[in-house]
């Protein structure tokens, strides 16, 4: 399963089942976990991990050194979890010695073709990067969100769990969980609904989280004037919770 014409440094570990495409260069460093498949053209450098069940698909640049002025060569890492999808000309950049040391890609994630996963970026799970979506060094993304074709994300942003993205969001601020933005720069519009209702989250539950954005946007209220309100609500509803924690974890200020 391995193609005859693909160059893998006999340092690379990879596990039973995977299979690598012509052309494609795996250097010392990469783990490549079984049931992985990763098509022609596609180069991987190390240090780097991928799990099990991944498709990396042609020309993706995995594991490259970070696109950071301040990286000296150090020895820093990208690991990457199971089942993920990584089409075609999508770039990850390992992470910095003076941050994570290491970026983080979580399970069942799918990142569209021209994706670009900068330095130290921390993504989670059921992670959608579509088309050209960016990410800046040091990027945080929750577990469920959503970004559409061409949007932006500032570096050291945090991207809130069930959030969505529209299309050529830029987005500069921190985007709470379940929020729905969109522009240049991105404001919020909302939660995103039908993306809880896909989620199985109960109508009940929905209903709480409105309340929650409403509290947040829609009061005039300071960050610290929302967060008194939303503990209350928090005990009807466990969900609120992630905002809260949000809130409290900001650092660069959400977006309004």
């Amino acid at each position: 399963m391995i193609d005859s014409k693909a160059s893998i440094d006999p340092s690379a570990e990879l596990d039973e089942g995977v299979s690598v495409g012509p052309f494609t260069v795996i250097g010392p460093g990469v783990r490549v976990g079984k049931g992985t498949t990763i098509g022609p053209h596609a180069v991987i450098k190390g240090p780097t991990t991928i799990g099990q069940d991944n498709r990396i698909f042609q020309f993706a640049s995995v594991g490259e050194d970070p696109q950071d002025k301040k990286y000296a060569g150090e020895e820093t890492r990208l690991d990457i979890g199971d089942r993920n999808v990584i089409r075609e000309f999508t770039t990850i950049n390992r992470g910095t010695a003076q941050d994570a040391v290491a970026t983080r890609i979580g399970n069942d994630n799918l990142l569209m073709a021209y994706t670009h996963v900068a330095h130290d970026c921390q993504l989670g799970n059921q992670i959608i990067l579509a088309n050209a979506a960016s990410l800046g060094g040091h990027v945080t993304v929750g577990d469920w969100a959503i970004l559409g074709g061409f949007s932006m994300a500032h570096q050291f942003s945090h991207i809130g769990a069930h959030s969505f993205c529209a299309m050529g969001s830029v987005i500069n601020k921190d985007i709470p969980p379940y929020v729905t933005v969109s522009g240049h720069p991105a404001k919020p519009y909302g939660i995103n609904s039908e993306g809880l209702r896909r989620r199985s989250f109960s109508a009940e539950t929905i209903q709480q989280i409105k309340r929650g954005y409403k509290i947040i946007y829609k009061q005039q209220l300071t960050v610290e004037e929302a967060l008194k309100h939303l503990r209350v609500i928090e005990a009807d509803c466990e969900a609120i919770g992630l905002y809260i924690a949000f809130l409290e974890a900001s650092e660069r200020g959400i977006v309004r």
